[in-house]
């Protein structure tokens, strides 16, 4: 997986361009310097500069009905390390599938010279307008999915995630996922202290694995008596345990057939993806934050043996538990 390096101490902070086209979602367009901006060493010392960019440096509207007006036009993409584009509501990109020639050379110039592209929301209809997600998998929000597949047919989308990491180019689904994505770089880029302490000083979970399934529109029961939570609860403080359906079903006093039903319903996944979810998410934490052997770890999240583990990360992030522990972990422990 290709990566633009974080500069050493004394360098210039890692720069990072928001391109702004119009009908710019106002959340979306906050999102990269909130959460890069937070990212800072023990001294204080900021690790990410971000600056804004609209075709030509003029004033755009906004999506939420305000205007923006930027510092920068189109050349601010020429020396970007990463360029985020943010979601966009209208406009040529999402209702066309076209977009400004002169947007497409900049974002593929930017590319050719190996900076990191990045999409929030239906920014990810700007990349492929571009032809930068051809061949690639990618993933948006789930309420412009079947649109996309029309538009962009030749990119491989897959709308029930967070957000796809595919080495230089990264894409995120609607609103939210943008943070998540954008906490997932700064925790590739430094590493796991750094991306807490960032999600923490912005008040929002540190971790929530690309993977993930979008909250889609979904019938939700809404009466405690017909939900899974109670097994779902029981299920996460046995992790290290067997765990068979028919246990799930009978803490939620359902049958098994009904107990399936219900619980893709309130989560998104089946009950084995789930678990498995929670047992991957678990070994993460374990081997971020304690000295557990990697066997140690397996047991503990109920992979059973360190091969199970190993075979599972290497699925999930590409990675074995001990280069995922070398990456993601780091010897200081920061205050907010």
């Amino acid at each position: 997986m290709t990566r633009s390096p974080a500069p050493p101490a004394g360098r210039r902070p890692h720069q990072v361009a928001v391109l702004v086209l119009p009908q710019v979602v106002g959340l979306d367009l906050g999102t990269p310097a909130q959460v890069f901006g937070s990212a800072r060493t023990a001294e204080n010392e900021q690790l990410y500069a971000v600056r804004t960019c609209t075709p030509g440096g003029t004033a755009i509207r906004s999506a939420d009905g305000y205007g923006v007006l930027p510092d920068h036009g189109l050349e601010l993409l020429a020396d970007a390390d990463t360029v985020v584009v943010p979601g966009i509501r209208d406009g040529e990109a999402v209702a066309h599938g076209t977009l400004d020639p002169a947007v497409r050379t900049a974002l593929h110039e930017a590319y050719r010279r190996g900076a990191r592209i990045v999409s929030i929301c239906t920014g990810a209809f700007v990349l492929a307008a571009a032809g930068l997600l051809d061949g690639r998998p990618a993933t948006t929000h789930w309420g412009y999915a079947d649109r996309f597949r029309r538009l962009h047919p030749r990119v491989r989308l897959d709308p029930d995630v967070l957000f796809v990491d595919d080495g230089q180019v990264l894409t995120s689904a609607g609103v939210a996922a943008g943070i998540d994505l954008c906490l997932h770089l700064v925790r590739t880029d430094h590493g796991s202290e750094i991306a807490n302490r960032a999600a923490r000083r912005c008040v929002v979970p540190p971790w929530r694995d690309g993977g993930q399934a979008q909250f889609i529109d979904r019938p939700v029961p809404r009466t405690p008596h017909t939900s899974t939570s109670a097994a779902r609860e029981w299920a996460g403080g046995h992790l290290a345990e067997p765990i068979t359906l028919h246990q799930l079903a009978a803490r939620a006093n359902m049958s098994v057939r009904t107990f399936t039903r219900r619980f893709r319903q309130e989560t998104g996944l089946s009950p084995a993806q789930w678990l498995l979810q929670q047992r991957t998410d678990h070994a993460r934490l374990l081997l971020e934050t304690t000295d557990l052997a990697v066997d140690q770890v397996a047991r503990r999240c109920g992979f059973g043996t360190a091969a199970a583990l190993r075979q599972r990360l290497r699925q999930r992030i590409g990675v074995s538990p001990s280069a995922y522990r070398r990456t993601f972990r780091t010897p200081a422990t920061f205050n907010v």
